[in-house]
């Protein structure tokens, strides 16, 4: 897919854990202008909701370096641990040395520093209450839930939107 082909529009993300920790997953969506979407998820046999959170906005982000999009877009995220680490304590825990406030370190640090990656684009990311009817969010919860258990689940690619 080219840059020239696509306008994505909408994201969104979620991770979840079967037991926490335990074994988890994560699900992530991309919409596009001509109502298309592409679905990503993935899976971890021992890991934290968070870091499954954490892990599928990571991917996105990384995704979305090679396609073209609207300035408009936002990632809906359940995760207020992902939005507050983004928008509000990153800038204190690198001034400290990824360590918090109380001088531990900051947990999952590799994900942390990966999202800060200078390479990456730099997206709004848009809360949205878990399991509150909001499509989108419903998606990837589905895909993360089907990871983390397991299970199979049809993930959406633009052969069959």
């Amino acid at each position: 897919m080219s840059k020239e082909e696509k306008l994505a529009i909408a994201a969104a993300t979620d991770g979840a854990c079967s037991g926490n920790p335990g074994p988890g997953g994560w699900g992530a969506l991309i919409r596009f202008q001509d109502g298309s979407e592409i679905e990503f998820g993935g899976n971890s046999p021992e890991t934290t909701n968070n870091r499954m959170e954490l892990q599928a906005a990571l991917f996105i982000l990384e995704k979305l370096k090679n396609i073209e999009f609207a300035p408009s877009l936002t990632i809906k995220t359940d995760s207020k641990y992902l939005i507050d680490g983004m928008e509000k304590w990153m800038p204190n825990w690198k001034k400290k040395g990824w360590k918090t406030a109380s001088g531990k370190p900051v947990l999952n640090q590799d994900l942390w520093k990966a999202l800060d990656h200078p390479e990456l684009p730099k997206i709004k990311l848009q809360y949205v209450k878990g399991h509150s009817g909001e499509k989108d969010n419903d998606r990837v919860d589905a895909i993360a839930v089907a990871f983390s258990k397991g299970r199979k689940i049809q993930l959406k690619d633009f052969a069959n939107n």
